[in-house]
């Protein structure tokens, strides 16, 4: 008989949050742990070569002792990464748990090498871009995981920084060399959290080839970071055109964010240096700052 309760699948993506509220004083089996986990290791990878290790951190010394690592990191983003929207960790003194993914980097020799000097720089890109897709596909499977048991989690990126990567490393006994990309509290959430801001589906979407009219111009990336990221960042409404300050927060890119077409001239940019911003926003006016 099929099971009345079975939870489909979209629906365990529904469920999917980053909650950074949890109930205090709560517990969870090992068991309920280790099916968590088992997500994660059915993720697919490259060569399939599984590049991946699970610290399940659920011993309270232990918690309290990786929560101290974290309280760090987010000071130091506090700090050292001016503009940028932290939030403190805190939070994390009632987690059930806190699931560490590490990436283990021997295991990019398996993926495609190139034999002539001529590709030597696209498949090491290459498989730098594969040994981290991997690593994502753990992570989301384990927050899937989490969400099919009934609890909440949020992914910590914070892990994979040298300075917070070191501290883990010896802490908890893993090579200094592999790197905890994703880590993972686990938790009762403390309240109802609806969804995140979310782009329309249809202007992600594309069909048979790329629509150049779905396109995202460098400027609206600008305006993005530069003012809307920490309200898109931690709003539980899901349409952004629901926000009671919408026009406010919008302003005249109202449209680009909530229509099909966020570049009604259908023109693209060409390529510039993505790794740092290029406006003169509030974010980036801080970075400035002494």
């Amino acid at each position: 008989m099929e099971n009345q309760n079975k939870v489909s699948f979209e629906e365990v993506i529904g469920k999917r949050r980053s909650v950074r509220k949890f109930e205090p004083g709560k517990t969870v089996g090992n068991s309920v742990l280790e099916n968590i986990v088992d997500c994660g290791r059915w993720a697919p990878s490259g060569a399939n070569t599984q590049c991946f290790d699970f610290i399940v951190v659920n011993e309270k010394e232990m918690l309290g002792k990786v929560t101290k690592v974290f309280l760090k990191q987010a000071q130091r983003l506090v700090d050292y990464a001016k503009g940028f929207p932290a939030v403190k960790k805190s939070y994390l003194a009632n987690t059930v748990a806190i699931i560490i993914v590490l990436g283990d980097p021997r295991w990019k020799v398996c993926f495609p090498q190139a034999s002539s000097e001529k590709y030597k720089d696209e498949y090491s890109l290459n498989n730098e871009a594969i040994f981290l897709c991997s690593l994502g596909a753990a992570i989301q499977n384990i927050q899937l995981g989490v969400a099919a048991e009934g609890l909440t989690s949020a992914w910590l990126s914070g892990g994979g920084e040298d300075t917070t990567n070191s501290e883990l490393s010896k802490l908890l006994g893993f090579p200094k060399w592999m790197k905890a990309y994703g880590t993972i509290p686990i938790g009762y959430p403390a309240e109802t959290q609806d969804k995140r801001y979310r782009r329309p589906l249809a202007q992600c979407l594309h069909w048979n080839k790329y629509e150049t009219k779905q396109y995202r111009s460098h400027s609206q990336i600008d305006f993005y970071e530069s003012t809307l990221r920490p309200f898109a960042m931690y709003r539980d409404i899901e349409k952004i055109e629901h926000w009671k300050d919408f026009e406010e927060k919008v302003g005249s890119w109202g449209s680009s964010f909530t229509t099909q077409f966020s570049n009604s001239s259908g023109k693209l940019e060409k390529e510039e240096d993505f790794s740092k911003p290029r406006s003169e926003g509030r974010a980036t006016r801080m970075r400035g700052k002494n």
